[in-house]
Order: C-alpha cells, then structure tokens, then sequence
C-alpha cells in the first residue's frame, strides 16, 4: 500500500516506522506550504503520487477530495475530532477514517494549570507591579498585596471527563486537589473522582473546567442555569471549545465580576470579535489565542498513536480499536 502523508511526522523514528508498515510513504508535509492543503491540491497530489492511502492533519478532505479518490484503503486524521474531513461520504464509500485522541491531552492539562495558579496567585497583576518600579524601600506591599491560594485542598470539577479531563485530575490529585467530574458516558474506576452532577459541579467547586466536544448536544449547553451557581470566588476555565458556553451568559458572569476569574483559550470567533475581546480584555480573565494544545511533543504523540492505529488494524486485525471513527464501514468493506 502505497500512503501520501501530510500531517507533520517530524520525529523520525515515527517516520520509519510508518515506513515500516507500508510499501511506500510520500511525506510531503502541509507545514513547509505554510497552510493546509486545498480539495484541489489533495486530488492533485493523489493522482500524481499514485497513492492508495492518505494520512492527513489539517487538509480539507472534502466530498469532492473522496468522491475523486473512491480507492483509498483509509485517511488517516491526526487530531482528536475529524472535522477536517467529510465523514459521511468517506462511510459511503467504505474508507476507514482513523483519529488521535489525546494527542494533546498532555499539553492541555499542563496549560489548564499553569494558567489556574497564574490566577490564584496574582501572578500577572504581580509582574506589571513590579515592572511598574513599585517596590518601595523596606516595603512588605507586594508580599499582602498579591497573596494568592494555594490549588492544594481545593475542589476542581471537569464538565467531560474524556482524556484531557482525566490528565488534568491524574495531576491535581496530587496536590492535593478533590476531584469532581461530570459525564453522562463514562465513570471512572478511581473511587478518589467522585461524579457528581453539573448542578454540583457549579456550585461546589472552586474551579471549573469545561472540557466538552461540540455536539449537536453540546453547543451552548453551559447557561446561566449552571454559571449562575459559581462561587464568587470560583474560577471558570475553558481550553474546550467556545461554543458549548452560552458567550452572553459568561460575559455577564464575567463583567458583573460573580466570579473571581475566569481562563479562556478559545473563543467564539478566532480571530475574535469584538464581544470576545470585551472578556479577554477584562482584568479577571487570562486569555491566550487558542494555544493550549501547541507543543512540538503533540505531533510526536499523534505520529506514535497514528501508527499503531494502523498497525492494530491492518497488521494485527483489531477491527475494533475505538481510534476507528466512522465504524459502519465494517458492515460494507470485506475483511482485509
């Protein structure tokens, strides 16, 4: 089998063992283009390389890419939601469409926390203070007037507790921090999270995490029901997706200063608009520009997990692994 690759594979002990599995793979990363590719490209560069296969990051799969390339024994997608790729059509035709859950799980947990003690101990208000040539002689003011909190003894509950939520909770266990979760489809076997409802998340915790996919269900599932319920000392974060919060509802939290700070990596629109800017703007929020997950260690993750999706599939026959996406395609393809 012959396999166009797209997505960064840059580790290269990752790269030859991809190579290992295959007959073939042409690596021509989207990153040296400086964009992803376009339907066009992708249908271009599948008909020049002859290529039986597509591993892909962010590249535009679209109906017309599959409908042009019927053949394709799979696309691979290394992210952890295949929205880059039309995978109704791809079950049509039989492709398998494989992903890479948690690939950033590690990155995120690290970054919900870093930026959840950078609030609690009045890290950044801290700095310009001190970059402001404040510091009086013999003067005590910084030591009282920044006083944070310790995560230490704190309640943290994750609204999802898919991967990111479980690294974050696997981590701040060890603070130690009580660890809430709410998620209708899973319950975790470690009797020290305790699920609880999202009514008791909101009202008993003193941070809050969302960490939901964007679902039919899920988009603007986080109101006022639920925000009003905050503590007024309680901190929001969500390193998620923007969509499953109600925006007004949280910028009123926000702006009426009901809570005592909120963390934002993500936003309803990116580049954001001018109602996102009034949160990121507010001096009670830490907003960064959607990097929770950029480190250069989450493409050796989606490499690594890549590879043995398809090892698993075509070299060991797992038809089952959960990194399959579109599973009904077993019931259309004949047994590899």
């Amino acid at each position: 089998m012959k396999v166009l690759l797209t997505a960064p594979y840059e580790n290269k002990d990752a790269l030859k063992e991809l190579e290992g599995l295959f007959d073939e793979v042409i690596y021509r990363s989207w990153k040296p283009h400086g964009r992803a590719y376009n339907p066009q490209e992708l249908i271009e560069m599948l008909k020049e390389t002859g290529a039986d296969a597509l591993i892909s990051e962010h590249d535009e799969i679209t109906a017309e890419v599959l409908y042009a390339n019927p053949h394709l024994k799979f696309v691979g997608i290394c992210r952890g939601t295949p929205s880059n790729i039309d995978l109704a059509v791809a079950t049509e035709l039989g492709i398998p469409v494989f992903n890479t859950p948690a690939r950033n799980a590690q990155a995120v947990a690290e970054m919900f926390i870093a930026n959840v003690i950078t609030i609690m101990r009045n890290t950044l208000p801290a700095i310009q203070w001190l970059e402001g040539k404040n510091w009086g002689e013999g003067a005590h003011t910084s030591y009282l007037q920044f006083k944070g909190n310790e995560i230490a003894g704190k309640k943290v509950g994750m609204v999802g507790f898919g991967a990111v939520g479980q690294y974050i909770a696997r981590m701040l266990k060890e603070f130690p921090a009580h660890i809430y979760y709410y998620d209708p489809y899973y319950t975790d076997p470690n009797p020290d999270f305790k699920k609880v409802s999202l009514e008791e998340i909101f009202s008993e915790c003193d941070i809050v995490g969302i960490h939901l996919p964007v679902t039919a269900e899920t988009k603007g599932m986080i109101d006022k029901r639920y925000l009003s319920l905050m503590k007024k000392d309680a901190i929001f974060v969500n390193t998620a997706r923007a969509v499953v919060v109600n925006r007004e509802d949280l910028l009123e939290l926000i702006e009426g200063e009901k809570i005592r700070g909120a963390v934002l990596d993500v936003f309803y629109h990116e580049p954001p608009d001018e109602i996102d800017y009034r949160m990121i703007l507010h001096k009670n929020v830490l907003a960064t520009p959607h990097i929770a997950g950029a480190t250069h260690e989450v493409e050796d993750h989606h490499a690594f997990i890549m590879n043995n999706n398809l090892r698993e599939y075509f070299h060991n026959g797992n038809k089952k692994i959960k990194q399959l996406v579109n599973k009904a395609v077993l019931e259309t393809i004949d047994e590899i």
